[in-house]
């Protein structure tokens, strides 16, 4: 399920949640233009080890027991319950963080922008992206000078499709904090552009603004993935080194350096570090990926074990709020249930029209054989300029089933040029396709 297209919308969705309790901070930068410097970063957002985020729940929960009217404490404690959610992967903190900030907000209903951007937070968190903008847009109505709400609008407005008003209000939490959050976010929106040296530039910035290693940790794996994209495997690894002997054990640090022992034929190497990650994260993302490369070494049992885990830990999210429909459907779609597929993308793409929306409604049409619908949302999955090796991929094989053998060509051949490594599962069929095309 995480390929490399659902990954990046995943990976940014991450550091949502720590938003929801950032200092207000003034400054000023624009997005563009590209070379300039960034100027200071102020009031930076730690995204914090799951140690710290225990004793900060901890110390919260003792503080609104002592002091029940505290809604501040409310709302800090219902941001501490969803951060733990991220970093633990278990979701069962929702409703907790829900009950929390429900509860600063009857303690303080009148101005408490703080509890509506929690709540935007939790909603992005469960995928529900519409809550999201109303929660962050009614946060921004009561303090327009509150950055955390503007990133939680931006974030929203991505997963919508609106990307003109996204990037808008993206660019106003950069003007309003220019630190190493709204830099990553600044940096998403030139990747999903195509404008892969802003993205870079962006993130350097986000990596020289970190306050703390999780932060740099979090820059780092995005500056190895911009690399391993780029097919400098080299680099990609120095970068990963970097972030983990900042943040041992990270796991987004580990998967990148699982994939790029996977692209040096060190599969041994890769599937430890993929259970490292799956035994203490075992988000279906991560666990769908380890599925894939014990299927492509050979190993069909051990991968079986790791789908089936996949629906069983997207059963627990499901149970807790969190809307995975589009999330699914590529894993339904690669995994020999089509109807599932198209179902999930039923309900899903109208709540998540994106171009990751309209990749994955595309790919289950096609895993149903209706290639004719599909070759419409594929061309908007890639209508913004995304380089997205899937979503290329995608394309290439819904033209291939429709005869169009000189635009498959084309759309595959740009798949490997922008990422050789991008599936353990689609590459060797992307380059059988090549092959059967005499290319």
């Amino acid at each position: 399920m995480c390929r490399r297209a659902e990954c990046l919308t995943m990976r940014r969705l991450l550091v949502v949640v720590a938003l929801a309790v950032a200092l207000l901070a003034v400054g000023g930068v624009a997005l563009l233009p590209r070379g300039t410097d960034p100027g200071p970063a102020s009031a930076p957002v730690a995204v914090a080890p799951r140690d710290q985020v225990a004793a900060a729940i901890k110390t919260l929960v003792e503080r609104v027991e002592r002091l029940p009217g505290n809604w501040t404490a409310w709302a800090e404690l219902g941001a501490a319950y969803i951060e733990q959610a991220r970093i633990t992967g278990d979701p069962t903190g929702y409703p907790r963080a829900q009950q929390a900030l429900e509860r600063s907000l009857a303690v303080h209903p009148d101005g408490n922008a703080l509890a509506h951007t929690g709540l935007g937070a939790l909603a992005a968190a469960r995928h529900d992206f519409a809550g999201a903008l109303h929660s962050g847009q009614t946060a921004v109505s009561i303090d327009p000078f509150k950055a955390a709400a503007y990133g939680v609008v931006g974030d929203a407005l991505i997963e919508l499709g609106r990307y003109d008003e996204a990037y808008q209000a993206i660019q106003r939490m950069v003007d309003l904090r220019p630190d190493s959050g709204s830099y990553a976010r600044a940096s998403y929106t030139y990747e999903l552009r195509g404008d892969l040296g802003a993205a870079r530039e962006l993130m350097d910035a986000a990596l020289e603004a970190a306050p703390g290693p999780a932060d740099a940790a979090f820059a780092l794996e995005h500056l190895a993935t911009f690399a391993f994209d780029a097919g400098d495997l080299d680099r990609a690894k120095s970068l990963v080194d970097d972030g983990l002997n900042r943040l041992p054990q990270h796991p987004p640090l580990l998967v990148a350096r699982a994939r790029i022992a996977a692209a040096r034929g060190d599969v041994a190497a890769a599937v430890a570090d993929y259970r490292a990650v799956v035994r203490r994260l075992p988000i279906p993302g991560y666990v769908a990926e380890l599925g894939d490369l014990l299927a492509a070494s050979g190993d069909r049992a051990a991968a079986q074990e790791q789908y089936d885990l996949v629906r069983a830990t997207a059963t627990l999210f499901t149970a807790q709020g969190v809307d995975l429909d589009i999330d699914l459907a590529l894993f339904y779609a690669d995994n020999g249930a089509p109807d599932e597929a198209v179902k999930a993308t039923e309900t899903g793409y109208p709540k998540r029209p994106s171009v990751f929306g309209a990749d994955a409604r595309a790919w289950a049409l096609h895993s149903a054989g209706r290639d004719a619908e599909a070759l419409p949302l594929a061309d908007k999955a890639l209508s913004i300029g995304t380089k997205n090796a899937t979503m290329f991929y995608h394309r290439g094989m819904i033209r291939l089933a429709l005869g169009d053998k000189a635009g498959a060509a084309a759309d595959l051949t740009e798949a490997l040029r922008i990422n050789p490594h991008f599936s353990f599962r689609h590459v060797p069929l992307a380059r059988a396709a090549l092959a059967s095309l005499g290319q």
